[in-house]
């Protein structure tokens, strides 16, 4: 096993950094003992580092999936700037000729890491040009993506499983901003990980400012988000305003550059040109603020944004936490502000609502049902006539109904006796998400409408316990904050639970009065412990949820 002397001589050698991180360097150890690693450290902490100095001390190539293009080009000209091994994304973007000799310079170990997206890894070629190579690290960034649990779920992250078996089942490593403790299991079990290690840091931010404005008329709160905006970016200060829909965001842009701040709108549907040229502008400070849907952000390196601005409640803390600790990364004070208005609530829930594609599950189920074996993803596709996206979404719906079963070559196998009756479970399931996503409504408008101190209810949503009110918020500036108990007697933290009408659930966040259940079946639910302590319809294990490794 290498040392931690030897970690910390390589990462000055050939990246130039003087110095890592407790949870850096207990990482980077116990990849280096061997075992799978799931790090969950805050944007900005070197997630990266985790990955990249033990891949110089293995022998083979290092695979990072990672979801965006961008994001991609983005790490490899990051290590193109530093004495390690030269890296390639392999993506949609490069040329036949291009994409040859990408795979050869990682045939002859000229180039160390190569980057892919979850849809590339969907191709055979690409698998067995892996499978061919003796890959020693598998890279999962963006590792909340794999998780039904978590606010940004990929079907197409749920291929990483069986495509990890194709290659030789190399060391794993899952990377991420965001996990609340359910979505760590979650991400530990779909991508099979063994003996592994769990580095959790501190979700704690102290230097950003949590503050909510309420609002009751929408032309006052849209009015109140361009005045605080004003003020926030006087001076050239950079910030990001993250709004509900294309149309508020080019809104904002439009009405702040009338005001005198260089803004910009970011959403999906412009051109892909324009929205890399905002991109390149933001970090070039050509543009001080960026107005965006949820689409932007990812991934981004600028460490002096100095504040996150929300025009309407996004769909969930998660998101909330990603999208804020996107401000104050060169750990100077910055401000996140939560414009809320409750009518606000029902746009989210409309546009976290969609129906279960069960159309789409019935000619999965028919092809897979009259097939002899197993069904290649293309021809599954091609057969039952679907966009690769919600084919993706229907396997992945009928897998976790155990309904069907993607086999080590990426081909899926009906594994059901009674169609109909796969249907009807994978739709269950679909239901089952959506209420999950729903009830992440419901936690982001409790903190929105909360007078406890705002970071004690943020960092109790990922597990961890703050006693004492910051006083970095709005509400402690009030005095509404208060005291907050452990949660360490009958119903701590990680406690399973099961309920008579909700069923499975693990407790998630203790209140003086109050425990937040997040159930399997319907999602998050906020409980009286009056009710609980005379146990009406309640019941508690003794054991914990799962066992997990720490850093």
């Amino acid at each position: 096993m290498a040392d931690e002397g030897r970690l910390r001589r390589l990462a000055e050698e050939k990246f130039g950094w003087d110095r890592l991180t407790d949870e850096q360097v207990a990482a980077m150890g116990a990849v280096m003992a061997g075992h799978d690693v799931l790090a969950v450290l805050p944007t900005g902490a070197g997630k990266s580092a985790i990955y990249q100095v033990p891949a110089l001390l293995l022998d083979g190539p290092t695979v990072v999936v990672s979801p965006l293009i961008a994001l991609q080009d983005d790490q490899v000209q990051g290590l193109a700037g530093t004495d390690a091994p030269d890296a390639v994304a392999v993506n949609s973007t490069l040329g036949a000729e291009e994409t040859r000799a990408a795979w050869q310079a990682l045939r002859d170990g000229s180039t160390e890491y190569v980057f892919l997206s979850p849809e590339q890894l969907a191709k055979d070629e690409v698998v067995d040009e892996l499978a061919d190579l003796g890959v020693s690290l598998f890279v999962v960034d963006e590792a909340h993506c794999i998780s039904s649990w978590g606010h940004d779920f990929r079907p197409d992250y749920l291929r990483l499983g069986p495509v990890l078996e194709r290659v030789g089942r190399p060391r794993v490593i899952a990377l991420t901003a965001t996990a609340a403790p359910p979505v760590r299991d979650d991400i530990v079990r779909r991508l099979g990980m063994r003996d592994h290690t769990e580095v959790v840091a501190s979700f704690d931010r102290p230097n950003l400012r949590l503050e909510v404005e309420r609002f009751t008329h929408d032309h006052l709160k849209r009015a109140g988000v361009v005045d605080r905006v004003v003020v926030l970016g006087a001076g050239g200060a950079a910030g990001l305003v993250y709004a509900a829909t294309r149309k508020d965001a080019e809104h904002y842009a439009e009405r702040l550059v009338e005001e005198g701040i260089r803004a910009a709108a970011y959403h999906a549907g412009m051109r892909a040109a324009d929205r890399e040229r905002v991109h390149e502008d933001f970090l070039a400070r050509d543009v001080d603020v960026v107005v965006a849907t949820s689409a932007f952000g990812m991934g981004i390196d600028k460490p002096d944004v100095r504040f996150v601005v929300h025009a309407a409640i996004p769909d969930s803390l998660d998101s909330y936490y990603q999208q804020v600790g996107r401000a104050g990364r060169d750990g100077e004070p910055a401000v996140a502000v939560l414009f809320h208005r409750a009518e606000d609530v029902g746009l989210q829930r409309f546009l976290t609502g969609g129906g279960p594609p069960e159309d789409a599950i019935e000619e999965v189920v028919r092809v897979l049902d009259e097939a002899d074996g197993a069904v290649p993803p293309k021809r599954l596709r091609e057969e039952a006539d679907l966009r690769a996206p919600l084919a993706t979404k229907a396997v992945g719906l009928l897998a976790d109904a155990g309904e069907v079963v993607t086999e080590g070559s990426g081909a899926v196998r009906y594994a059901g006796s009674d169609p109909a009756a796969a249907v009807r479970s994978a739709v269950e399931r679909a239901e089952a998400h959506r209420g999950l996503v729903r009830s992440r409504v419901e936690m982001m408008r409790e903190y929105a409408e909360s007078t406890g101190c705002r970071r004690q209810r943020l960092l109790g949503y990922f597990g961890e316990h703050l006693t004492d009110p910051c006083g970095n918020c709005d509400t402690c500036d009030a005095g509404t904050a208060r005291r907050k108990p452990r949660g360490d007697g009958e119903f701590p933290v990680d406690t399973a639970v099961r309920h008579a009408e909700w069923g499975r659930g693990v407790v998630t966040g203790v209140e003086t009065d109050r425990v937040t259940v997040l159930f399997d079946d319907v999602g998050y639910r906020t409980l009286s412990l009056a009710v609980l302590r005379r146990g009406v319809c309640w019941s508690a294990t003794s054991a914990p949820r799962g066992t997990r490794g720490r850093g």
